[in-house]
């Protein structure tokens, strides 16, 4: 393996349990709050996500409340995850019918 490709999947995994221990925390607070959401409502949320980003890159002032932009992509991440578990759900449904 390259030492180039061995750093990339070493960054990727530690990016990956960060953003798992997120999601413990939040579901910790949260629950199970996103199982009620219906996928459109989840690509809002990541369209919201995105919106934040966008304006925290251009703004040339530090952010008051938010937690930064890397929070923000965490949680992108993290609901790209439960869209995919609820497309995986809605999909053996249909196979189960």
């Amino acid at each position: 393996m390259k030492e180039g490709k061995k750093n990339t999947v070493g960054e990727y995994d530690k990016i990956l349990r960060e953003v798992r221990e997120v999601m413990v925390a939040k579901n910790t607070d949260y629950g199970d709050s996103w199982r009620k959401m219906r996928l459109s409502s989840i690509t809002d949320q990541i369209i919201v996500k995105v919106c934040r980003i966008r304006k925290l890159e251009e703004s040339k002032e530090p952010p008051k409340i938010s937690e930064g932009v890397d929070a923000e992509y965490r949680d992108i991440i993290n609901y790209c995850i439960f869209a995919l578990i609820k497309l995986r759900e809605e999909q053996e449904r249909r196979r189960n019918e």
